[in-house]
């Protein structure tokens, strides 16, 4: 069965979203459509981002994923379909989609005029018939020609030394649990074994292995299952009480 994913800014409360998948079932009545999010903040490039760069992995080659976040904006340069990874994603050229990996697409294709038009609602009139086209067997090829100004946003990287990793804050979850890009496997190299995590008011000198390992109402500190260092407060909003929010500074310190 064909696979469809859907990613929107949309909010639950309107038609747009049952609009948009109407517009998919239309040209395939079988299509399996699976709702990633559409809580995304309006215009919340970096939220969908993550989303998508954190799930997307986990669902069959193959899979076409379709993106609607900010598809009106100044900054969408038109609509373009990549593959990455065996996958396709079918969304505005917005650097959403050159944040997926950290190597560029293998193919990377800008829609031709003949199967654009003028809309106010493009994620319907112009995405979901191309996504819907190329999850019932179509190529991206079918729909224009090479991409020539694929619009590239820079991802905020942590910076590591043998003394010290400078880290920031990617997401803070619904739970108020901070999500930062410090990654496992350069902790792992740089370690010596004595170490201390310091972020807002707080140092920490060990690593927990899930919420779990401390009190309610304590600081915990783990790497999650993307591999990322996750820092929050056990039973509270860490962001909040923390006085962190997306952006913020992350230490952790090498002990020799």
């Amino acid at each position: 069965m064909a696979l469809v994913t859907f990613l929107s800014d949309f909010g639950d409360q309107d038609y747009y979203v049952p609009a948009v998948k109407a517009k998919l079932l239309a040209i395939n009545p079988q299509l399996n459509i699976i709702d990633l999010s559409h809580n995304i903040a309006p215009f919340d490039i970096a939220h969908a981002a993550f989303v998508l760069r954190s799930s997307f992995r986990d669902f069959p080659k193959g899979t076409v994923h379709l993106v609607a976040v900010n598809t009106t904006g100044s900054i969408t340069h038109g609509y373009i379909g990549i593959k990455l990874e065996e996958h396709i994603f079918i969304g505005p050229n917005n650097g959403i989609l050159s944040l997926l990996a950290d190597q560029d697409p293998g193919i990377m294709v800008q829609f031709a005029d003949i199967h654009l038009k003028d809309s106010t609602f493009p994620a319907k009139d112009i995405l979901a018939p191309i996504a819907g086209k190329v999850a019932n067997g179509a190529s991206i090829h079918d729909f224009g020609g090479p991409l020539t100004n694929f619009r590239k946003l820079m991802s905020r990287q942590p910076k590591a030394t043998r003394e010290q990793i400078i880290g920031h804050v990617l997401r803070v979850d619904p739970y108020g649990n901070l999500i930062t890009n410090i990654r496992k496997d350069i902790f792992d190299k740089l370690n010596p074994g004595k170490f201390t995590i310091d972020f807002g008011r707080e140092t920490l000198t060990k690593l927990n292995k899930g919420y779990d390992q401390v009190e309610p109402g304590d600081c915990f500190a783990f790497f999650n299952s993307l591999d990322l260092l996750e820092i929050g407060i056990y039973h509270g909003q860490g962001g909040s009480l923390l006085g962190l929010k997306y952006d913020s500074v992350v230490y952790i310190n090498f002990e020799a």
